[in-house]
């Protein structure tokens, strides 16, 4: 199933919501530059002050915007993790995939936004808010859940330390992600390709699991 990009959808009453929905609008059409809490006013038609009893400056807004895109991707990485039976023959192999190319695609599907959740923009800087760690903390330690889940049955060749070989499978589709986000790959046939790849590099042959 195709992830959608995040689209913006306006709620009376509730300004934040908009706000930041028409926020990640800006940021996916125009970039990161052209972010701002008074084009932000505008755009919502709401006056200049509005969006500061929200957002306390541009810094805060673009945490929001960046928890928001951890949200929506921890979302992704549990679907079919946690509801596929794992006695079904092949459906772990088959959840390891879709964690790959589920991940590469959303990176795909949102630039601006995954550049920003993973920039130095707000990381280097040191300004994440609280609420921001508290999405983006739990979506990675999911992954090392995930990796040590594999682990314990079998499936992958690194066999100890989950948060290291969690680390290492994250640099790896984090990097195929900016390799098609920066332009340097373009093709989607180039992308499946890539995905497939790291999967059977990570995974191990049917035939290793038996042995």
């Amino acid at each position: 199933m195709k992830n959608k990009p995040l689209k913006s959808s306006y709620h009376h009453g509730d300004l934040r919501t908009t706000l930041i929905n028409s926020a990640i609008e800006i940021l996916n059409e125009d970039g990161l530059k052209e972010v701002s809490l008074r084009k932000l006013a505008a755009k919502v038609g709401v006056s200049r002050a509005a969006p500061y009893k929200h957002f306390k400056d541009k810094n805060e807004l673009l945490c929001a915007l960046a928890e928001k895109g951890f949200r929506r991707l921890h979302e992704i990485n549990k679907l079919g993790f946690e509801t596929v039976s794992t006695t079904e023959p092949g459906k772990e192999r088959g959840k390891i995939r879709d964690f790959i190319h589920g991940y590469i695609q959303f990176a795909e599907e949102n630039p601006e936004l995954y550049d920003l959740m993973f920039g130095r923009t707000i990381w280097k800087n040191e300004t994440s808010t609280e609420e921001l760690r508290e999405s983006a903390y739990p979506c990675f330690q999911f992954q090392v859940s995930m990796t040590e889940d594999w682990q314990k049955q079998g499936l992958l060749h690194m066999t100890d330390n989950a948060l290291r070989t969690s680390q290492i499978l994250w640099g790896t589709v984090h990097g195929i992600a900016k390799l098609f986000i920066d332009g340097i790959y373009s093709d989607i046939n180039q992308r499946e390709e890539l995905c497939d790849f790291a999967v059977e590099m990570y995974l191990k042959k049917k035939n290793e699991e038996t042995c």
